[in-house]
């Protein structure tokens, strides 16, 4: 009987489909898997043609409904596997199909495909070019050093004669994926070495064979990052009921080098932009622990409810809803677990108030002691130095270094801002209350007295979490292989955390890992979204040194993203409603769009005018089901850990980014001044990294001055 295997191409092209034609897709494999061979090649329902005059003789095509078809790879051996690797509307099945070639990489063994027609077509011109270029970008690479990172002849031509990077972009959607990425690290700079450690190997399988192959089953069986085998109906029912579900947990092969190694020695850092799976790589972590333990308990956490509900969703959708599994796994936010601990020891545990909250109280202690300080810049100190290094008494302060402060303070006043910190402290213990923070630091307490509650603790979203959050974690867990593996983006960094892991016990040296590949937006999307972080230096994870997009990169192609500004708010959300329903109108579902705002005001102007166009919506005020019909509408803040195939980014303007209250004055503290803007920065690059295929950005009025670069960008 013959199997099926299914190319991420395929479904890329699926989800964009109609529903009918879903159904169509879904009937003809149901009826595909039930057929022989020789029923397969004689069904005329099926109609299974090879393609003239392709590239690739195993190319056929397979009838969906009258007006689509699958296009399909056969094996020209006795292995009955068929890749699946497009669905298009009929008459442009055929010249799709003919331009491919399919082949196995030398190096990785796995299976790419290429557009060959148009690299043969492209090679010329640009051979032309080379002959008056001043320098070609990849000189200095010898044609042996291509080889043996699996550059193939038709390539190598090619390469020979790319001059930029621009010109590699030219060629980016026509070569194979993994060649792709060779000449994309060796164009950032890195060396040959480092491309074979970081591409190929990850790439190629442990148990790959020492040779080239050219069977299609093992090939395929060699490239999981792109294909995924069905073995019977009701997988192959699963995956196309579900298909980006399905895909949401799949690891690619830099991030299973990273998730499923055997023990690490001590904490694992893994960084990279959005997009890159390192909540996946999180997810596999814990599939991976639970599998090697029969006993352990995992603490898999990060910084907020809907994130911490997004990951418990994945992880039974990873676990196939194993409840033996599951059980061993709490899920959590760090608060939560924090509120926990010290409920459990605590008899009156105090309650922890909001941000709002704790300003008035500061307001209180300065008219009270009346001291030449703002209630903000004693709210800082106090998040920053006091509980950042965890200070608990006047001594320790006054002796204290001030880190990532930039107004210093003589003995004198440090006296004063004391002061205040025990005037704050008192007025919350008489009100019952405490700050979240401090949740955290007692819980830490406990913890040291009466010991961890897990063996193993998985961070997701890591850069947001405070060192009061992090001693709860480090005590949640005995020092040792194993306890901590965080995940995290510090170009995501939408919160006022800073932290340094290795002063809190957390080191992770020779233990960081860089994902770099994005497989979820567009190149087009993400070079314009990083210009907007360009002009900035970004601190590290883990608090030493500066962070870097560099060689940040998509291997998916599309659209410019759309920046535009209008004359009112009325004519913004007017166009907004027009194309949302251009959206919808090209075969997107409601659910598939995001539309996001700096501030509630905005989006109640929108979801007014998309009502009354009669378009679903639903509005994002936390964990939202994803059968919830309905255009997503939510703050810049919620879009995190959320993403759709089309986003729009709404009031990006002078006031709103940066937001003036939210900017502490550059005469107060400089340092502060430029940390509050790189965190307005950081939520605006977070709100446009959620679209996958097309993303809009608009303004009324005068736009936000860090949209001034990236308006040119990609």
């Amino acid at each position: 009987m013959p199997q099926l295997a299914f190319a991420q191409s395929f479904w890329d092209g699926y989800e964009k489909v109609e529903k009918p034609v879903r159904a169509g897709v879904k009937k003809a494999m149901a009826k595909f898997q039930e057929l022989t061979i020789a029923e397969l090649h004689a069904d005329k329902g099926l109609h299974l043609e090879s393609v003239e005059n392709a590239r690739d003789p195993r190319m056929r095509t397979i009838r969906i409904n009258d007006f689509w078809r699958g296009v399909v790879l056969a094996p020209d051996d006795d292995s009955q596997v068929f890749l699946l690797v497009n669905v298009l509307p009929h008459d442009d099945t055929y010249g799709w199909a003919a331009k491919r070639l399919y082949s196995t990489n030398s190096a990785t063994r796995g299976l790419e495909v290429r557009d060959a027609v148009a690299i043969d077509q492209l090679t010329p011109l640009y051979e032309h070019a080379a002959h008056t270029a001043e320098q070609l970008l990849f000189a200095k690479v010898s044609d042996g050093t291509l080889r043996e990172l699996g550059i193939d002849d038709q390539v190598l031509r090619a390469v020979r004669s790319i001059a930029d990077k621009a010109q590699l972009e030219a060629f980016a959607t026509l070569l194979p994926e993994d060649q792709l990425e060779v000449l994309q690290y060796l164009a950032e700079g890195f060396s040959p070495e480092e491309v074979y450690r970081d591409v190929v190997t990850v790439r190629r399988p442990a148990d790959a064979p020492a040779e080239p192959v050219e069977d299609l089953a093992t090939v395929i069986a060699n490239t999981p990052a792109r294909i995924r085998l069905v073995t019977g109906p009701d997988e192959l029912q699963e995956a196309l009921d579900k298909p980006f579900a399905a895909w949401r947990v799949f690891l690619h092969p830099s991030q299973r080098r990273v998730a499923y190694r055997t023990s690490y020695g001590g904490p694992v850092q893994v960084t990279g932009g959005p997009g890159t799976g390192k909540t996946v790589a999180a997810l596999h972590r814990v599939k991976h622990l639970l599998g090697r333990e029969d006993d352990s308990r995992i603490l898999l956490t990060t910084y907020t409810n809907a994130l911490a509900a997004g990951l418990r969703n994945s992880l039974e959708l990873l676990l196939d809803g194993d409840d033996k599994l599951l059980g061993r796994v709490d899920v959590t936010t760090v608060d939560a677990f924090a509120s926990g601990i010290v409920r459990d020891h605590d008899a009156r545990a105090p309650h922890p108030v909001g941000d709002r909250e704790q300003r008035q109280l500061w307001a209180k202690a300065v008219r009270h002691l009346e001291l030449p300080f703002t209630e903000q810049f004693l709210a800082q100190e106090y998040r920053h130095v006091i509980l950042g290094q965890d200070l608990r008494d006047r001594a320790a302060y006054l002796a204290a270094t001030r880190r990532g402060r930039g107004t210093a303070i003589g003995p004198t006043r440090r006296e004063l801002v004391w002061n205040a910190v025990e005037l704050f402290e008192r007025l919350l213990r008489e009100r019952g209350e405490t700050t979240h923070l401090g949740v955290c630091a007692r819980a830490a307490d406990l913890l040291v007295k009466h010991g961890p509650t897990h063996q193993h603790v998985v961070v997701d979203e890591a850069q947001d979490l405070h060192p009061a959050q992090w001693r709860a974690l480090r005590t949640a867990v005995s020092p040792g292989p194993d306890d901590l593996f965080l995940t995290g983006d510090p170009h995501q960094r939408i919160y006022d955390s800073r932290v340094s892991l290795g002063s809190l016990g957390i080191a992770t040296t020779g233990r960081s890992f860089r994902l770099r590949v994005n497989y979820r937006s567009t190149e087009e999307i993400l070079a314009w979204s990083a210009h907007l972080l360009a002009s900035v230096s970004v601190e590290a994870l883990a608090g030493e040194g500066s962070d870097s997009l560099a060689g940040y990169r998509s291997l998916l192609h599309g659209n410019r993203p759309e920046a535009r500004g209008y004359t009112s708010q009325q004519d913004e959300v007017k166009a907004l409603v027009e194309r949302v329903q251009e959206w919808i109108d090209g075969g997107l579902s409601p659910s598939e769009i995001g539309v996001c705002a700096r501030f509630n005001l905005m989006l109640d102007k929108a979801e007014e005018q998309l009502r009354a166009a009669g378009i679903p919506l639903v509005r994002v005020k936390g964990q939202v089901r994803a059968d919830q019909e309905g255009v997503r509408l939510s703050t810049m803040h919620a879009m995190k850990g959320l993403e759709f195939r089309a986003v729009a980014v709404l009031g990006v303007t002078a006031s709103a980014l940066p937001f003036a209250r939210e900017i502490t004055p550059a005469d107060a503290d400089p340092l502060q001044h430029e940390a509050d803007l790189l965190r307005e920065r950081c939520l605006l690059f977070v709100a446009c990294t959620r679209a996958r295929e097309a993303l809009r950005v608009t303004w009324s009025g005068e736009p936000s001055p860090f949209v001034a670069d990236s308006r040119h960008a990609g």
